[in-house]
C-alpha cells in the first residue's frame, strides 16, 4: 500500500543517533541545543525551543500570551484537534472560524465576524504549508500564534513562517517534512518569551541542578518559577532532526518535484481540482496534496484508489463539527471541504513507480 504521509531516514540518522549513545547522553543535552540553533539560523528565528511534540508546542505558546481565564480564541476548523485542545487546556475558549476554499487558509474576512470583546489572540495554521497572508489578519490588532507544523520550509516575502506572528510553533512527528519521530518547537519574536519557554518545558524550574552547579553551593535546590508539565526534548530526537535538517533541501526538492507534476498531469482532468500553486512572494513547504473532487465522487474516488494500493485521506474533519466542543457554527467552506477534499501521497519516500502509479490510477478512475 502506497501510504499518504511518510518520511525518508537513513545512515545519516543512526550515525547521528549512534554518536550520543556513544556519548551516553539520550536526555537534554548537546544535541538538542546543537538543533535549536542550527534550525534558527536556518530560518532566521530569533531562537527556537525544542519540545517533545508540536502539540504541547501549541499549548505552550498559548500560556505564553498569558491570556485570561475564558478569553477566545479564534482558530479554523479546518485543521487538527490538537490546536483546539491546547486552547481549552490553556483554560480560554475556542472560537472556530472559515477558512478560503482554495487554499483552506483563514484570512482576515474570515477571522472578522467572530471576533468579540472577548477575543484574547488568533491562531492560524499555514495549510499543507502555503502561508497564510499575515497582514490584514496582524493588523486586527491581536496577538496571534503561528501554526507552523507544515510550514517548516515555507516562507512569505523572505520571512519563515512561525516568524510572522507574535509565537509561532513547528511539528517534527514521523511524516512531517523535518521528522524526528516526535518533535516540537515554540519560537517568537520577543526572545524573552522563548526564554521562558525553555523554563516551562522543564516543570516550571528556572535552572535544573547541573546548570546552577557552577555558581551555586547547594545546586540541588531549585526554584519553580510556574506550574507546568514536563514537555523536555531528547538528544536522540534531536539527532535524528540534525540529520534531517542536513538533508532537508534534497528533501524538500524531490516534495516540490512530486507537487509539479501531478500539477501537470491532473490539471485537464474536469472532475478534479488541484491545489493553488504559491504566489510569487510566496514558498511552499509542499507537505500535502490536497486536491477537490466535487459532485460528490470523493469518497469514491478514495475507495478506488485504496482497492488500488494507494492509501488517500482527509486533513482535517471539520473541528466544530465535533460534539465535544459544543460548537454551533455553521462553516459553509469547511463542511464543503469535508465533502470533497482529498489528500494524495506527497511525501520524499515515494518511488518514481509509485508516482507513476498514483498518475495512472487516478487519470483511470471513472468519475
Amino acid at each position: 500500500m502506497i501510504s499518504v504521509f511518510g518520511s525518508k531516514v537513513g545512515m545519516e540518522e543512526v550515525e547521528e543517533i549512534r554518536s550520543s549513545i556513544d556519548a551516553q547522553w539520550m536526555g537534554i543535552g548537546p544535541k538538542s541545543r546543537a538543533f535549536e540553533q542550527a534550525f534558527a539560523e536556518r530560518l532566521g528565528l530569533t531562537g527556537l525551543a525544542l519540545l517533545d511534540s508540536g502539540s504541547n508546542s501549541l499549548y505552550l505558546a498559548v500560556k505564553l500570551l498569558n491570556l485570561p481565564a475564558g478569553a477566545e480564541v479564534i482558530l479554523p476548523s479546518f485543521t487538527w484537534i490538537s490546536c483546539a485542545h491546547a486552547v481549552v487546556l490553556a483554560g480560554c475558549v475556542p472560537v472556530f472560524c472559515d477558512v478560503d476554499l482554495a487554499t483552506q487558509n483563514v484570512t482576515a474576512e474570515t477571522i472578522a465576524p467572530h471576533r468579540t470583546a472577548k477575543t484574547g489572540a488568533i491562531m492560524v495554521v499555514h495549510y499543507a504549508g502555503k502561508p497564510v497572508r499575515m497582514k490584514p489578519i496582524l493588523d486586527l490588532g491581536l496577538p496571534v500564534i503561528e501554526d507552523a507544523a507544515h510550514a517548516v520550509d515555507s516562507k512569505l516575502g523572505g520571512v519563515a513562517c512561525g516568524a510572522l506572528g507574535d509565537v509561532g510553533i513547528y511539528s517534527f512527528d514521523a511524516v512531517k517534512n523535518l521528522a524526528m519521530g516526535e518533535g516540537g518547537g515554540v519560537t517568537a519574536r520577543n526572545p524573552d518569551w522563548i526564554a521562558r519557554a525553555r523554563t516551562l518545558r522543564y516543570c516550571g524550574i528556572g535552572k535544573s541542578g547541573f546548570e546552577a552547579s557552577a555558581n551555586k553551593d547547594r545546586w540541588w535546590e531549585y526554584n519553580i518559577v510556574d506550574f507546568f508539565p514536563k514537555f523536555l526534548p531528547n538528544d536522540i530526537m534531536a539527532s535524528i532532526g540534525l540529520a534531517q535538517l542536513r538533508k532537508l533541501d534534497q528533501m524538500q526538492a524531490y516534495r516540490k518535484f512530486i507537487w509539479e507534476t501531478y500539477q501537470r498531469e491532473f490539471a485537464n482532468l474536469g472532475w478534479l481540482q488541484c491545489p493553488q500553486d504559491p504566489a510569487r512572494d510566496e514558498q511552499h513547504s509542499y507537505f500535502t496534496y490536497f486536491a477537490r473532487v466535487p459532485g460528490g465522487k470523493r469518497d469514491r474516488l478514495a475507495k478506488y484508489l485504496y482497492a488500488h494500493g494507494i492509501y488517500t485521506t482527509l486533513r482535517y474533519h471539520p473541528l466544530h463539527l465535533n460534539a465535544i466542543y459544543q460548537s454551533s457554527a455553521r462553516l459553509p467552506n469547511s463542511e464543503q471541504l469535508n465533502e470533497d477534499g482529498l489528500n494524495l501521497p506527497l511525501h520524499p519516500n515515494l518511488s518514481a513507480a509509485d508516482i507513476d502509479q498514483i498518475i495512472t490510477t487516478l487519470k483511470q478512475f471513472a468519475a
